[in-house]
């Protein structure tokens, strides 16, 4: 195991991989200080947008040796896009992200063509940033994550067989929060910062309602940021509105659901709500 990825990330190790969608994906996995499976075996939690999100996210994997507050010993898989294909993660992200069938907001498309008069995006990529949207498929992502990339890692770092936990943020708070939804078994807890839930009419609402009150035992941890919800952007409003129509429902119901209001925006936010998900659910 390298010593150091790229000069920058300890302890951590990258490798590309293509699923059987025929998807290529660039995976960091990052192992806890002094890690040795031949005398104690941790479990994985998966960060999702690894090309965004590994640097913000991975070194804090020393918290585990924090003395004024202990995290579980965890390894962490950031999953990312490889190749080429690394520059346009972020409309990537759409389709592997997004449940399938998910309405788009006329806010969010409001936000794109506000990128697109701004000179953020260019109308090529902002029409195929919409385009992955239309034909999501969380689906085959989250069958990837669980059938596919899980047994190589259980394999590769000698993993523990339970306690293995998920983080999305945006997009990625919304996957988790319909991985949850699925109940899915592999993770025991899973956090969802700012879930991308920017639809009244979001496929959320629709797996709550067709759940009725079985809902997974998995933790599920929200977050949401202060500046989302009074800013004077509509789509983060909506967002953060949505966010918490969805937690009084789970709430209602008795769900294993905890939250935090952070105070951060919705770019900064990454970072903040994945340490509030490691103290939330995963601290010793």
């Amino acid at each position: 195991m390298s010593a150091m990825w790229q000069g920058c990330l300890a302890d951590t190790d990258y490798f590309e991989t293509r699923s059987s969608g025929g998807h290529d994906y660039g995976v960091w996995v990052t192992t806890p200080p002094g890690y040795d499976p031949a005398t104690t075996r941790a479990p994985v939690v998966y960060v999702l947008d690894g090309n965004w999100a590994v640097g913000m996210t991975a070194p804090l994997i020393v918290t585990q040796r924090d003395p004024m507050q202990r995290i579980q010993p965890y390894i962490q898989v950031s999953v990312g896009y490889a190749g080429e294909e690394a520059r346009h993660w972020e409309r990537l992200r759409n389709r592997d992200l997004v449940p399938p069938g998910e309405p788009i907001a006329k806010e969010f498309v409001d936000a794109v063509e506000m990128a697109l008069q701004m000179g953020a995006m260019t109308r090529e990529e902002a029409d195929a940033y919409l385009a992955e949207l239309r034909a999501s498929r969380a689906d085959a992502f989250l069958s990837f994550l669980t059938a596919e990339l899980h047994p190589r890692i259980e394999h590769d770092y000698g993993t523990a067989m339970s306690g293995h936990g998920l983080f999305g943020y945006s997009y990625g708070g919304l996957f988790s929060l319909y991985a949850w939804l699925t109940g899915n078994t592999l993770f025991e807890s899973i956090g969802a910062g700012s879930p991308g839930v920017a639809s009244e009419d979001s496929q959320v609402f629709a797996q709550l309602e067709k759940m009725g009150d079985s809902l997974p035992t998995a933790k599920l941890h929200l977050t949401v940021n202060d500046r989302e919800l009074l800013g004077d952007l509509a789509v983060y409003q909506n967002l953060a509105k949505n966010t918490a129509t969805v937690l009084h429902r789970l709430t209602a119901r008795g769900g294993a659901v905890t939250s935090a209001v952070l105070h951060e925006t919705h770019v900064t936010g990454l970072q903040a709500s994945f340490l509030s998900y490691l103290r939330t659910c995963r601290a010793l």
